[in-house]
Parts: C-alpha cells; structure tokens; sequence
C-alpha cells in the first residue's frame, strides 16, 4: 500500500534518516517509537508530503488515501458546532444533501418527468453513502471522546485547544482513510476516552501509524512496532511489549558477538605485533592484518534505559493521618462535584486519582492541597510537608535560570554533586545543567519541574498529570522515582502503567461521592470487571449516613474475603521461605565447621570443592532473604488492609 524506500532526511547536516526503509501493508497496525529528537513526527510528515526527502523516495497506491493527526491542528478555529465540522468527514455525502435541497427548491415550480428523476437518482446515491445515518455516526464517535449530547452544538472556537483536537480526531475517524497517522493521540484524552480509541483502532478497517509515549495504548492498540534508532527503521512483528522483550534479546545476541569479536581482533592483534619482524612469519602476518581489514564490525550495544540510583528522603516524617476530609461539599454553581463524602489519606498511601476529564480529579486534589475553598472540613496531619506539582509550574520556572541554578534556588540546601546526581536520574547530564531553562521543550521543563519537586524533601507529594509531556524513558524513570519514594503521594494520571507502576490505592468519584479501592490498578480493573457482571439488583447497596470521619470502603465483602484468602496463603509461603532459611543456616553452620578443620587445607581438591559448595550456599542465602523480604512485606501490606 505504501514504501519507504532508502529515505534519507538531514537537518543542519546531521541525519535524522539514512537509507531507512518500511512497507505499509492495508490493516496494518504500527506503533513508531524511539527517544524523543529521533525523527518520528519528521517521518510522519514526509509520509504526508508536508516534508521532502534528502534523498530516498515514498511510493504509495492510487487508492491510498493519508489521514494525519498532529499537534498543529490545535491551531485550528471554526464558529461552526463541532458537531457540523466532524460532519465535514463526510464531504461527497454533504455535497448531495445540498444538490438534493436545491433540486426539492426548483420543483416548487419544476414538475417535470426530468426534475423527479434527477430527484430519484441522487436520493438513491445519498442512500448509497450511507447519508440518512452519518450524523448518528458523527454523534457517536464524538461522544466516545468524551463530548456531552450538550456539547454538540456548541462552536468549536468555544472548546481549548486540547479538546479542539479531540474535534479533529474525531473527523479523521469518520474520513476512514485507507492510512491513519496519528501523533499523541493520547495527549489530550482522559482514561475513558484513550480506551474507546484504542477499541475503534483495533477494528479499523485501514492501516494505522500511532506516534504515542502511552506504551499502554501501543500494546493495546498495535500489532507492529517499529523502532526509529540511529538513522534507520528496525520492525518488531508485535505490539510495545513484545518489541521490549525482542529487542532485549537480540541485543544480548549482539552484546556477545561484539565481546567474543573484540576478543578474537585481540588475539589476531597480538599475532601480528608477535611476529610482524619474523620473515618466516611475513605470510600469515599479512593475512590476519588483511582480515582485519575485510571484517565486518560488531557494534557495542548502547543501552538507552536509564536507571533511578538516587534516594529521594525527607528529614521529617508525618503522622499516620496526613489528610482527613469529613463530609466534604464543592460545586461550580448548579454544578455538583462533591457532596458530604469523607475519605482518609494515611503515612505511606500511594493513590492514584482516576476517570473521566470533568468529574473533579484536578479540583479534588486542589482541596487535599488546601488551596480550594469547600464546604465541609479538611484536617491535615501533624508534621506534613506538602509539594504540589502542575502543568502550570512549568511557567513559574525562571526562564533565564539555568537548570542547575534552578534547583539550587529551590531551598533544598543540597550541595552541587547532590543537585547533580538528582538531573542525571531526569536525564540532564554533564553540560546539560548548564542549559537556559528558555530553550528547553516542554518535556525537558517538566523533568526540571518534577526534579524540583522530588527534592523538596517534602513527606506528601501532590502530583497532577505528572506524566504530561514526558517521553517513554522519562515516565520510567518517575516510576522508579516514586517507587523509591519514602513518603505519600496523590496522583491524578490517565497513563496507565504510570499507575500500574506507583500505586498502591485507586481513587475515583462517582455519584459525587470520594470512592476508595485498596489495592493496585490491575486489582481494581479485575474488581470493576467482576462489579459490572453482576445483575444490576445485585450491585447496590443501601447509603451509610457518614456521621464520623472514617476511610471510605467501596470493597465489598466478596473482596475482603478474597484478601483473607490471599493472605493465608502468603503467610504459609512465608512459613516455608523461613524453613528453607533455616535449613540453610544448619548447613552453613556444618560447612563453616568443616572448613574451620585445619587438615582440610591439606587436601586441596576436597577444600576447593567445599568453598564452591559454601559460595553457592551462601548466594542462595541471600536470594531467600530478599524474597522473605518481598513476602514479608506484602504480608504486611495485606494485614494492614484488613484492619
């Protein structure tokens, strides 16, 4: 359907692309990924002709018609409703309604044979396109992203920019064009909308190409991966996770061809600087410097994940309650967004804040911060020490700092090496700290602005949309942030293995009211799906007047069960972890004494063989103490969530 032929693209001299080549083929599902700077938004526009080749061509079939989503169509304004500028998906259909109109004005005055054919004949062809049912479509798919019914007829210049894009989206889905590019789709959509997405993705009939830093959505939504990376194009035949575990194993395959190939040039090296002055030698001399020559070098792999090595404390550590909230209230006018609900945030909490865009996530974390007024009563805890991270931080950075100088005014008192050590782990490294923040993009002002909030040394984080504007490696490394993170924290994402990755307890609204499951993303979606298949006369339960402040519980006693259930089982792994432990301890105990035998150092072969046994016994030691460690903590976890 479509070829990319040895394409070449250079900036400046310096090549983003160099004889790169892909086939599209119809159905095709392709996720493009790699590091920010590689190329993938460049690539989508030369596919859409809006960029010209250095060199290199992109061929594609006379039937092949490009949809292509970009961030430059936030720009775009209309006074039509948004529903009238999604039915512009629909051009040949709504160019015979109007011929149609006109032919229904002339017959007012026109009754011939001629006219009430010509009637006929273009009613039959709307019908043909499907003309009487498009406005139902367009209704749907808007309202799948996230539009009210209300909503449909208001102007699109009335919308902000993110929701403008939705619009635009919106109409290229109705287009159905033969290839789909979309680059951040997922940018401006909350959790509902991203999954009806990747839903309408999965049974589009045309090919698709995704650009998105939401490896949940790739998986869900692609079956091909395809990686830009050192100027080329490297095809994974499945979807982001799949592409992880491939690549990982070829560059294993690569990694030990490399070090058994830098061992055998070693050895020819050798040979030649050896007997490079013997004559009797000259020959093969010659030879191996000639094999040299011709080989084929193996490149090192050059890994691009990034580990968190540096600990984020906090000299004070909280009360046990951090923040109550007691029949908290708070409306927008007529509109409701909370009504006496009550919930409790303790030392340790990881919440994760879900739903759809409009239900009070932003607001609700701005009343835990204590900066929104509300009717009700909030109580914050003894020794709490907030940080709150927003978009809106972004502007606050001092645009003639540079970054290392804006986290040293951040009142940390950390020293230079300190400061250092913590934008490493946000990916600035050597002369990087040394950067105006004025010249960073988006992604980069976030990293400053997340880096500045980690080392608050503040025991409770708030944290909205923290994952905004970071690219794949940058999410990871705030999840590893975070997972080292001694404190409590309250998050509002619609990145799902952001939340996968962080949180130990999910929060949502409904009905007005603060909704609490105790566990991990993955748990509650497993909860929710079991929730949803019961009968409806089953799912309710009669409302408790909330008359104290007390956690609110949302899990119903078939849960509590399951947790009990789970925790006797884990505690009876951990009763055999610690008699396999035991075990191990009397063992070491006997090779100790063994080896204590000053006739055993006598009997070589015998005393090697003893200290290979005591050296394996003593790493499989250590491995059942990290385990027990693991286990015992989540036993732990479980009996708290129990009380």
């Amino acid at each position: 359907m479509l070829s990319i032929n040895n394409l070449s693209y250079f900036i400046g001299g310096r090549a983003l692309y160099e004889n790169a080549s892909l086939h599209i083929r119809p159905k095709d599902k392709i996720a493009l990924v790699g590091q920010n700077g590689t190329g993938k938004s460049t690539l989508l526009k030369i596919i859409n002709g809006d960029l010209a080749p250095s060199s290199g061509e992109v061929q594609k079939s006379n039937d092949c018609t490009i949809g292509f989503l970009n961030q430059d169509l936030l720009s775009y304004q209309s006074e039509d409703s948004i529903l009238d500028v999604a039915l512009e998906a629909f051009k040949e259909t709504l160019a015979l309604q109007a011929e149609i109109d006109r032919v229904l004005e002339q017959m007012e005055t026109d009754h011939s044979d001629a006219i009430i054919e010509k009637l006929a004949n273009l009613q039959d062809r709307f019908e043909a396109h499907e003309g009487y049912t498009i406005k139902a479509k367009a209704e749907e798919v808007l309202e799948g992203i996230g539009f009210s019914t209300s909503d449909l007829s208001r102007p699109l210049k009335t919308f902000s920019g993110g929701w403008r894009m939705r619009v635009m989206l919106a109409k290229l889905l109705l287009e159905k064009p033969a290839l789909l590019m979309l680059d951040e789709p997922t940018n401006h959509l909350d959790l509902p909308s991203i999954q009806w997405v990747e839903n309408y993705l999965k049974n589009y009939e045309g090919a698709v190409v995704v650009v998105s830093h939401d490896r949940t959505f790739l998986n869900n939504a692609t079956e091909i991966t395809v990686e830009v990376s050192r100027e080329t194009l490297t095809s994974y035949a499945g979807n982001y996770d799949y592409y992880k575990r491939e690549k990982a194993g070829r560059e294993e395959i690569q990694q030990n061809a490399f070090e058994n190939q830098q061992q055998m040039i070693k050895q020819t090296e050798k040979f030649i600087e050896r007997f490079r002055a013997k004559a009797t030698k000259s020959n093969q001399v010659q030879s191996r410097i000639k094999a040299l020559e011709r080989m084929d070098r193996v490149s090192e792999v050059v890994s691009d994940e990034v580990s968190v090595n540096f600990k984020f404390k906090f000299t004070q550590r909280s009360g046990r309650d951090v923040v109550v909230l007691d029949n908290v209230s708070k409306a927008y006018g007529a509109i409701q967004i909370l009504k006496n609900t009550s919930a409790r945030i303790e030392r340790g909490d990881k919440i994760a804040l879900i739903g759809a865009n409009g239900k009070g996530k932003s607001t609700l974390l701005r009343i835990i911060d204590g900066s929104e007024k509300i009717e009700g009563d909030r109580e914050e805890g003894y020794n709490v020490i907030k940080s709150f991270f927003a978009q809106h931080q972004l502007e606050a950075l001092d645009i003639n700092n540079e970054i290392l100088q804006e986290l040293a005014q951040s009142g940390s008192k950390k020293s230079e090496t300190e400061l250092r050590n913590v934008l490493g782990c946000f990916l600035f490294t050597n002369d990087d700290v040394f950067k105006k923040i004025k010249v960073l993009s988006g992604g980069e002002k976030s990293r400053v602005a997340l880096a500045k909030t980690m080392i608050s040394e503040a025991n409770f984080l708030l944290l909205d949309e923290p994952t905004n504007h970071l690219d794949m490696q940058s999410v990871n490394i705030l999840i590893q942030a975070l997972q080292q993170y001694e404190g409590t924290f309250v998050t509002v994402s619609h990145d799902r293995h952001f939340i996968k990755g962080v949180a130990n307890k999910i929060w949502y609204i409904e009905d007005q009211e603060i909704k609490v499951y105790p566990g991990s993303y993955d748990e509650y979606i497993y909860w929710s799906e079991q929730q949803a298949s019961k009968p409806a006369n089953t799912t309710e339960s009669p409302k408790k007047e909330k008359k104290e402040v007390q956690p609110v519980k949302t899990v119903d006693q078939v849960v509590q069960n399951q947790l009990k259930k789970t925790l006797k089982q884990k505690e009876k792994e951990l009763e055999a972890l610690e008699s396999n432990i035991s075990s191990l301890e009397n063992l070491k105990v006997k090779l100790e004494s063994r080896l204590a035998d000053p006739e055993i150092y006598e009997k070589t072969t015998e005393l090697e063989k003893l200290n290979k046994e005591y050296q394996a016994l003593l790493d499989k030691e250590s491995t059942l103490n990290d385990a027990w460690e693991e286990l015992a903590g989540e036993v732990e976890k479980l009996q708290a969530e129990l009380v």
